[in-house]
């Protein structure tokens, strides 16, 4: 069992590491020398790779049979699903006009006053990620879903920061003036602002995702846990 964790560990640190690797100090010179194409090719073939290699080691460890709150299942059950709710919407609204997505408006789009999820978070899909880490735990606290999950939450709101200090250099006052309008942090009592097409598309992706989890791993979530 040592040498699974150990695996797991590795694929990890693999996933996380290549990702701030090729997106800060070795990009310049990675895109300098093959272009940008063959770089966003390389990028994307380092980062399915080493995600594959993280859900293979992932799985090859068993998971836990009693949890420490098995008495209590709906009450970790409830938060995670209205946190997999908000990570939902999120997720929809952070492709609705995100200057942090490489377009060629971002510059204008971050000049805009924030609409949407953007009143929430300017990071919209990182924390999407970070509160899926976080629901996953809730339900299953075992070492294995912990380690999985904090190598995603991690990446996704450390990624986020340098993201910032990233777009600072390249989008100069454009990005300055996006930060100052936004918050890195979530503002929670802003969902009620998201708009109609990240809450539709959020509960309909919820929907789907939850319930996914029956035929992929037998196991209710979301709604779907206490109406089967």
């Amino acid at each position: 069992m040592d040498q699974e964790y150990a695996q797991l560990v590795a694929a990890a640190l693999a996933f996380v590491g290549s990702h701030f690797a090729l997106s800060h100090p070795l990009r310049a010179g990675l895109v300098k020398r093959f272009g940008a194409g063959l770089f966003q090719g390389l990028y994307s073939l380092v980062a399915i790779a080493t995600f594959v290699w993280m859900v293979f080691a992932f799985r090859a460890i068993p998971p836990l049979g009693e949890l420490p709150w098995n008495g209590f299942r709906d009450l970790p059950w409830g938060a995670a699903s209205l946190l997999m709710l908000a990570a939902s919407v999120l997720l929809v609204g952070s492709f609705l006009g995100n200057p942090a997505l490489p377009q060629p408006r971002a510059k204008a789009l971050a000049l805009h006053h924030p609409k949407g999820v953007f009143r929430i978070t300017r990071h919209p899909m990182m924390w999407s990620f970070a509160l899926w880490s976080a629901a996953h735990v809730l339900v299953s606290p075992s070492p294995r879903v912990m380690i999985l999950s904090a190598a995603i939450a991690f990446l996704a709101l450390v990624g986020a920061h340098m993201q910032d200090r990233k777009k600072e250099v390249l989008m100069g006052d454009a990005w300055a003036t996006w930060e100052r309008r936004t918050s890195y942090w979530p503002r929670l009592g802003s969902f009620a602002k998201a708009g109609a097409v990240p809450w539709l598309g959020g509960i309909v992706l919820w929907l789907a995702a939850t319930w996914a989890h029956i035929p992929a791993i037998g196991i209710p979530a979301g709604l779907w846990r206490w109406l089967g």
